[in-house]
């Protein structure tokens, strides 16, 4: 459904995306992850049509968006990281106004905003005013201001930034809904543990570069050591280095072994002789966040 072919942008001195190729399949949920200023963002606004300035070539259903951007804009829903609301006007007004944007009218109009209430959980307070409305709220009807028109593609940035842990279930829940109905999602985040949870494939990106792209599996299978995570008392680099390669991690180590069930028999062996009792002794597998250091040296954190 989507291709994007050799996209950089620039902003004076700073490249912010540069040489981007990337295929995201109809119907799936793709995960854009990277640190802030990784240009997620940057790449999100192109996608949608909202920067029109930028090299290279997007293809959404054989429109190009360079090209052709109304029909694009037609099929997308864009939420961006910032909440776009009018705070003075009730959260059911909001709705309406921006469904006529999208050329909605009438009853279309009408019957979209209530069922899109519905669907983001606020049509009890769809008559309140969007400044009495706590900031998961108004996110929620942040991605309700772009569902109106039943777009095909919904690109979302950056979503549960600063918001309470209700909220970001709610948001969860609408973006299954949209997978369940087969909405073609992209979503940003710098949480890890986000993407693994609702994406079906990844793309990390940092400093304008994407570094790497494809599913969970097909990531862990690619960038997988076998390891123990160990954490205890009594335990140091050295007396772990006889068995592997060892590595802080935490407060513990990983240690890469290249039989780890032998290695694991051999140290419960070993710490039983010493009289040994570690907090933690367990197989451990790489998540995002370890591949995306071992390919950037760079860890995901808030700035």
């Amino acid at each position: 459904m989507i291709k994007v072919e050799n996209i950089s942008k620039r902003y004076d001195s700073i490249q912010a995306l540069d040489d981007i190729h990337l295929i995201i399949p109809e119907g799936s949920c793709f995960g854009l992850v990277g640190p802030n200023g990784a240009g997620k963002s940057t790449l999100m606004k192109i996608l949608s049509g909202v920067l029109q300035s930028f090299n290279g070539e997007i293809f959404v259903n054989g429109h190009s968006v360079m090209n052709e951007r109304l029909k694009v804009k037609k099929l997308i829903g864009y939420i961006p990281q910032d909440i776009c609301l009018e705070e003075t006007l009730t959260a059911k007004d909001n709705l309406m106004y921006f469904g006529s944007l999208y050329g909605l009218k009438g009853k279309d109009l009408q019957d979209r905003s209530e069922k899109v209430l519905q669907q983001i959980g606020l049509k009890e307070r769809g008559k309140d005013k969007v400044i009495t409305f706590s900031g998961g709220m108004k996110r929620r009807l942040n991605i309700g201001c772009a569902l109106l028109h039943n777009p095909s593609i919904v690109i979302m940035d950056e979503l549960t930034v600063g918001i309470d842990p209700q909220s970001r279930n709610s948001i969860f829940s609408i973006i299954h809904e949209l997978k369940e109905k087969g909405s073609t999602i992209i979503y940003s985040s710098h949480y890890m543990e986000e993407v693994e949870q609702l994406c079906d494939s990844i793309g990390l990106i940092d400093k304008g570069t994407l570094v790497e792209c494809g599913t969970m599996v097909e990531l862990q299978q690619k960038y997988n050591k076998p390891s123990l995570f160990i954490s205890g008392e009594g335990l140091d680099e050295v007396r772990l280095s006889v068995h592997g390669q060892v590595k802080a991690k935490g407060n513990g180590f990983l240690l890469q072994s290249e039989n780890p069930l032998m290695t694991l028999e051999q140290l419960i062996v070993e710490f039983r002789n010493q009289n040994i009792m570690p907090r933690r002794l367990e197989l451990y597998q790489p998540k995002l966040e370890d591949i995306f250091f071992a390919l950037t040296g760079t860890q995901l954190r808030d700035s």
